[in-house]
């Protein structure tokens, strides 16, 4: 009996370890990689737009100056025209003469219109009554018209932003004069993307949706911050394939500020293995293997970079490992 039990203690024993120390397989098999290349982008806005002058005029006051932040339709400029002022004093007095010609031209239609019933006065007297006061009428509708236009141009110097975002160069000062289209402030909208213009023969492995990488020291910290190319431009440029790359956290960068990038340029085959099936042991790593003949072995391997894919969860197996290999998970991890 105790011989019995001895046995069933060891034949526990050797299935615990046959269940628990290679309880995960994995299946080396090769496919295809990108080599990431370090490249310099350039901070951009995706829209850049111009706060221009409606109407010529002096700069009366103006708001902002390289750098601020500004909303859509806030003000950042007052342009004034004295021109305008006097045309409106102008007009103020020409509305108050034809107000008077209407007046006189209605009361001397009344008079008419009275007179005609008894045959007094004639149909082409009323008639001509009729056509004084409604030209006088009209034309006072006019000079009303051609003041509301006066006062639209006035306030038409209020300059305002277009877009909400960052103030890049403002031109002028307060007190420079002005034409009408002029540039007062130009402005990026603050959306800002990476552009990229490597040489051409990297084009045939550049696609939209390809990963790109922004180190951390780029950053101001240690995280790596990851993006995507969101458009690659049909044309060449000077020898240059050029593409757009949006990743978080630009928007405290200056626009036209350059930056290290890291993008996959060119493919090959290489075998990536999860890093937990790696042991470590004097300075050299291995992987336990089980060969044809069902033998478990422990080979030496080398390593080679991090798959970016896995989020470091993956290394580059560059020898000691073939396609088909059956790795299993070691004991101590």
């Amino acid at each position: 009996m105790k011989i019995l039990g001895l046995f069933f203690c060891f034949f526990v024993a050797a299935v615990s370890f046959s269940s628990f120390g290679y309880a995960e397989e994995f299946i080396v098999k090769s496919r295809k990689v990108y080599d990431p290349k370090p490249v310099f982008a350039t901070v951009e806005s995706v829209d850049v737009v111009a706060a221009r002058a409606r109407i010529g005029g002096t700069i009366i006051s103006l708001h902002v100056k390289e750098g601020d932040s500004v909303t859509g339709g806030q003000e950042i400029a007052v342009i004034g025209d004295d021109k305008l002022a006097l045309q409106v004093k102008t007009l103020d007095a020409q509305i108050l003469g034809l107000a008077a010609q209407q007046e006189r031209a209605r009361a001397d239609l009344n008079r008419v219109q009275a007179l005609v019933g008894s045959g007094s006065v004639s149909r082409t007297e009323f008639d001509a009554a009729k056509a004084a006061e409604s030209a006088a009428s009209n034309e006072l509708k006019a000079r009303k018209t051609q003041r509301e236009v006066i006062e639209q141009q006035m306030t038409e110097g209020k300059i305002l932003a277009p877009s909400f975002g960052r103030v890049l160069n403002v031109p002028l000062t307060a007190g420079s004069v002005v034409m009408p289209g002029e540039t007062i402030a130009t402005i990026a909208a603050e959306s800002y993307i990476l552009r990229l213009r490597l040489p051409e023969r990297h084009a045939q492995f550049l696609k939209k949706g390809d990963k790109v990488y922004l180190e951390g020291s780029e950053m101001g910290g240690r995280v790596t911050a990851e993006g995507e190319i969101s458009l690659v431009y049909p044309e060449i440029d000077d020898g240059r394939v050029i593409a757009d790359a949006v990743v978080s956290g630009i928007d405290n960068y200056y626009v036209g500020e350059r930056v290290q990038v890291l993008v996959n340029t060119t493919e090959r085959n290489a075998y990536m293995v999860p890093v937990r099936f790696i042991s470590r042991r004097s300075g050299i790593d291995y992987v336990t293997v089980k060969t044809g003949d069902g033998e478990v072995y422990d080979f030496p391997v080398q390593r080679g970079r991090v798959d970016d894919q896995s989020k470091g969860e993956s290394v580059e197996i560059i020898s000691g490992v073939h396609d088909g290999d059956v790795l299993f998970l070691p004991q101590e991890k």
